[in-house]
């Protein structure tokens, strides 16, 4: 989709780029000018000189493109940078500026990846810069602050935060709203949020209990992982409504084994206790 994209040029939307479609400027190659449709002098000359540096950027510089398209139009990106794409999701122990990082969970397509707070968190800041792209829901505002301010680091890799994306095709109400929404079913994980992770994440610290970690980091993955299921189903239905989507559509992947399982017993247990309150 990204060598259809026009609307990543100054004082083009998709309105414009649509109309460009429709005239045959359909790839990036096949701009021509004057265009044939009427556009500003000024628009013209943006279009050259941002065509000729699309070109050199996308060989390895997805951010050249996030940096000009709308939050809600960086699924474009997603099918071309996809090797180097990095699905990201972390827990904490709360939401102010003081709170500490538990886990995080990384995911690039292929292998699982977990940081645990206390045992290997430190690693996960060489493991984010193999990657170029940050796939995240409400990463933008929440994960990757708190990973910068955490680790004291810049991320500087091109973000989809797929909270933008879903919500522009109607999709809104947190992660776990939009997955409802879409048919996805967490099975024992169903009802677990991030208030019941950091209940997971005391008593792991506080009990040593093994079982609670091992649940946080399944619910912590599973956040992770269906991030890739959202990023494609989120592709498809935006490729749906252009000109290319019989030869754009995305096949939904397998998904990968998981390597914790959440302990239904655990669960119950943190359960009551939020009941007893």
């Amino acid at each position: 989709m990204l060598q259809h994209t026009f609307s990543h040029i100054p004082g083009i939307g998709r309105k414009i780029e649509t109309k460009l479609w429709e005239a045959g400027i359909t790839t990036w190659d096949k701009w021509r000018n004057p265009p044939p449709i009427r556009l500003s002098a000024i628009t013209r000359v943006d279009a050259m000189l941002t065509l000729k540096s699309s070109t050199t950027a996308l060989e390895d510089d997805p951010s050249f493109f996030t940096k000009r398209l709308d939050s809600s139009e960086v699924w474009r990106i997603f099918p071309h940078f996809r090797a180097r794409t990095a699905y990201l999701d972390i827990e904490t122990t709360g939401l102010d500026d003081s709170a500490e990082i538990t886990t995080i969970s990384l995911y690039d397509g292929r292998q699982v990846f977990t940081y645990v707070n206390g045992i290997n968190l430190h690693d996960f800041v060489d493991a984010i810069h193999r990657y170029q792209v940050i796939v995240s829901y409400n990463g933008k505002s929440f994960d990757v602050p708190v990973l910068e301010r955490f680790f004291r680091i810049k991320l500087n890799h091109a973000q989809i935060d797929l909270r933008y994306v879903l919500a522009r095709l109607g999709f809104k109400g947190g992660l776990k709203g939009c997955e409802k929404k879409l048919g996805m079913n967490r099975g024992s994980l169903d009802g677990v949020d991030g208030y019941f992770a950091v209940l997971l994440w005391q008593r792991y610290r506080d009990y040593n209990d093994e079982k609670a970690l091992h649940t946080l980091l399944a619910y912590n993955i599973e956040d992770t992982v269906n991030l890739e299921r959202l990023a494609i189903e989120a592709y498809n239905r935006n490729v749906m409504g252009s000109p290319f989507s019989e030869h754009l559509f995305l096949p939904f992947p397998t998904p990968p084994a998981m390597p914790f399982h959440a302990d239904y017993d655990c669960i119950e247990r943190v359960r009551r206790s939020l009941s007893s309150w």
